[in-house]
């Protein structure tokens, strides 16, 4: 999940719904108003993260993918890997590192079966990190 930097706005991501849902935040930290923010058809976001111009980048497991989008769901830019993308962040000295978590996904059914693949990749991206310093 992310919050907007003016701290009113929640926003996560739905996976198996393929799309964002926003919230609005109240003075009390109450959750109101929730709200389908972009439909993302064909995509499965996972974990997210927001940057300086209000996009959302949003991890991709079965796509192997980190792709950022428009609050209207509009694709911006994507990121294609050889793994499955489980969460990303914008870090780094000047805000401007997406840090990738991916693995190697085959299934629940998967699981504890075959060497370790976690990864954390870094790729520099042109938009900043929203939120605070």
């Amino acid at each position: 999940m992310a919050i907007s930097p003016d701290g009113q706005t929640l926003v996560l991501g739905e996976s198996y719904a393929s799309c964002l849902t926003a919230f609005t935040i109240g003075g009390d930290g109450a959750l109101t108003a929730r709200r389908r923010l972009a439909e993302l058809p064909g995509f499965h976001p996972d974990g997210i993260t927001m940057d300086a111009e209000g996009a959302i980048w949003f991890a991709d497991v079965p796509n192997r993918c980190c792709c950022r989008v428009a609050v209207d769901g509009t694709l911006l830019q994507r990121i294609d890997v050889d793994r499955g993308c489980f969460a990303c962040m914008l870090g780094g000295a000047d805000g401007r590192t997406l840090f990738i978590l991916a693995a190697d996904w085959k299934g629940p059914e998967a699981i504890g079966r075959g060497g370790p693949s976690g990864r954390v990749l870094a790729v520099e991206v042109a938009v900043p990190r929203a939120g605070w310093p």
